[in-house]
């Protein structure tokens, strides 16, 4: 049998990989761990998300449509409210915080690559921590 530890790593295919990097090292807090280089040129990164978790991001002149990237990442924060005043004080859209029917609390910005982030915050009652079946309101 197999036992998952953890998720490790989502990977994206970006259009610009400086633009990238930027975006979730300045926007969303996110350190580069390495860099990947082929024939002297780089060609990709990887970023720390945390613990053991980490976001690939990998070039690709023409990347495929978003929904054949991934539909979302998600990542946890300490603090919501501030979350998101840093995100729109970088200048980059990001929705209002919205309480989920799994009782935690969320936000939606969208990297350069049309890749949609959840901002996470989770509260004593989430459904994450407690279980327990949850009704959709979407």
């Amino acid at each position: 049998m197999i036992r998952v530890r953890q998720l490790a790593h989502v990977c994206i295919l970006a259009r610009d990989l400086v633009e990238t990097e930027a975006f979730y090292r300045e926007v969303l807090g996110l350190p580069v761990k390495f860099r990947f280089e082929k024939d002297g040129r780089r060609i990709g990164f990887y970023l720390d998300a945390g613990g053991r978790t980490n976001v690939e991001v990998f070039e690709r002149e023409e990347a495929p449509a978003p929904a054949a990237r991934l539909d979302h990442l998600c990542l946890e924060v300490d603090d919501i409210d501030a979350a998101v005043a840093h995100v729109r004080g970088k200048g980059v859209a990001v929705t209002d915080k919205k309480f989920g029917v799994d009782e935690t609390w969320q936000a939606w910005v969208t990297d350069p690559n049309g890749v949609r982030i959840e901002l996470f915050q989770y509260t004593d009652a989430s459904a994450q921590f407690l279980g327990g079946d949850r009704t959709a309101d979407w």
